[in-house]
């Protein structure tokens, strides 16, 4: 792997091409839930005031019209991406009045399920497919799953670059098949070394014990209302988290784009007998789109997705099919409620590095045997990762998590010796030095720091949370919103609200036949 790597850096450099590298896209994707003062899930609409969540683009509802979503536009700078994060949660704190953001990827506590609101988008057929969508989530998997939240790292390579890599391997493909090859040998690098993120960036350790009301576990008991592992990471990533079982069996394929494509329809044409037994629409009210293993291409989870931007009512999977791979989506990034955005630049910087280095790397496909290792070892990191002498399991044998994660971070490190040729200064192999640290001493992740907190203080979960988002909000409003920005961001909000009333006032079809249209696409 590293001798791959290091030969397509050498060649970079060699050939004067180190710079193309240095348009790098960015795009940041942020959930988080809407809570009161007191740390209670938010039972208030999505405020008008931040626009129509059905058009707004940057600013939107995820499963409950409590759980916001904030997305940046693309940035060839990711400080450019934290930036704009930034001013995103400078200007929603103002509609919010005395709520506040919940900074934490494991939800704030909540009593039962029927307190979680589903988001609405409105009467449109468009609206109504999204909220029928979430309501096939709530009775396929129960609400509680769908408030956990998390950060989206979108990233793409500068179309310069990949001519020069073609040219590199004597590739003779078209440019389009080339370019989704080489996404998807990323995706398989990432899916075996991806367990070390979660390791170094995994935070949430811990959880309120409402999330798990009336379901066995394994977790232990840290007072009243907190549930925890002592050597956990990432129990977002667990199987506690977004877990299921349906999904399990689809052997959904990373190793080419038309494997990929294919198992995921095939997914979203299959029946499924206990989806059936839920019923399609009862009582003249949609329960679910279908009674499929997946509804959409959206139902189904995975820390990394190959996407592609798809045209006005066309499907997701489609757009990607026809017009290949263009950027990749990180979807295992917890929030780190140590951070006022959940995630900082030191962070963007390694991912950069890391996401690099799993495009250069060996190409090696996936068979299932090790498909079978790479969950063992991700089961292993998320719940028992800072474990002493944790090990984890490759072709042959077991080695140490922390010797296979220094041998890691030297792969990347060869990186970020290239990708600071780019910069003044070496940001990226500065964030790589911070990780070994990590590696070294597991007190300093993200997971043992929040524990020590916890412990120290004698504090649940809640009262962490709740102290910590309070904190950031003081934190982000200390800069002030600039005229110019909050200007735009009204004006955004402003037409998002015309635009969600003109695609109402368009509608023509009832949406029993928009739905069968849209499913027959």
């Amino acid at each position: 792997m590293s001798a791959a790597l290091q030969k397509q850096l050498d060649q970079l450099v060699r050939n004067g091409q180190a710079a193309l590298l240095k348009g790098i896209l960015h795009g940041i994707e942020k959930e988080g839930l809407r809570v009161d003062a007191k740390g209670l899930l938010s039972q208030t609409e999505h405020p008008r005031a931040l626009g129509a969540a059905l058009t707004h683009s940057y600013i939107t509802t995820d499963y409950s019209e409590a759980l916001l979503e904030y997305i940046t536009p693309v940035f060839k700078r990711s400080e450019d991406a934290l930036t704009f994060l930034a001013d995103l949660h400078r200007f929603g704190y103002g509609p919010l009045g005395d709520e506040l953001i919940w900074c934490t990827s494991m939800p704030c506590d909540i009593p039962d399920e029927e307190s979680i609101p589903i988001a609405h988008y409105g009467s449109s057929n468009v609206g109504q497919l999204k909220h029928v969508y979430r309501t096939g989530l709530k009775y396929r998997y129960g609400k509680m799953m769908q408030t956990i939240a998390g950060i989206h790292y979108n990233f793409s390579l500068p179309e310069a670059l990949w001519p020069a890599l073609q040219e590199q391997q004597q590739n003779r493909d078209s440019l389009q098949d080339f370019r989704s090859e080489q996404y998807f040998r990323l995706i398989r690098n990432f899916r075996r070394y991806g367990w070390i993120l979660l390791y170094l960036f995994g935070a949430s350790p811990a959880l309120c014990s409402s999330f798990l009301k009336g379901r066995s576990h394994q977790l232990e008991t840290l007072g009243e209302d907190t549930l925890y592992l002592p050597y956990a990471t990432s129990l977002r990533m667990s199987d506690l988290g977004y877990s299921n079982k349906a999904q399990s069996s689809l052997g959904i394929c990373f190793n080419h784009l038309k494997t990929y494509t294919a198992s995921l329809h095939r997914a979203i044409h299959t029946p499924y007998e206990r989806y059936d037994a839920i019923g399609l629409k009862v009582d003249g009210e949609y329960r679910q789109l279908n009674s499929n293993i997946l509804q959409i291409e959206n139902e189904y989870y995975s820390d990394i997705r190959p996407k592609r931007v798809a045209h006005s009512g066309e499907k997701p999977l489609h757009a990607l099919h026809t017009r290949g791979v263009e950027y990749v989506e990180i979807r295992n990034t917890d929030i780190n409620p140590l951070l006022p955005l959940g995630i900082d630049q030191q962070q963007a910087d390694f991912m950069d590095a890391f996401l690099v280095t799993c495009l250069l790397a060996g190409d090696e496909l996936i068979d299932d045997d090790e498909c079978e290792r790479i969950s063992e070892n991700l089961k292993r990191v998320v719940t028992r990762g800072r474990e002493p002498g944790l090990a984890l399991q490759c072709s042959d044998s077991e080695r140490s998590l922390a010797q296979w994660g220094q041998e890691i971070l030297d792969m990347v490190s060869l990186t970020a010796t290239v990708l600071d040729k780019n910069e003044h200064g070496s940001p990226f192999s500065d964030a790589v030095a911070a990780q070994r640290l990590k590696l070294d001493d597991p007190a300093l992740t993200p997971s043992a720091q929040i524990l020590a907190q916890l412990l120290e203080q004698k504090i649940s979960h809640s009262e962490f949370s709740l102290a910590q988002s309070r904190a950031h909000r003081e934190t982000l409003l200390k800069t002030p919103l600039s005229e110019k920005r909050q200007a735009y961001f009204s004006e955004l909000t402003g037409s998002s609200l015309n635009d969600q009333a003109r695609i109402e006032a368009e509608d023509s079809l009832d949406f029993d036949h928009y739905l069968a249209d849209y499913l027959a696409q």
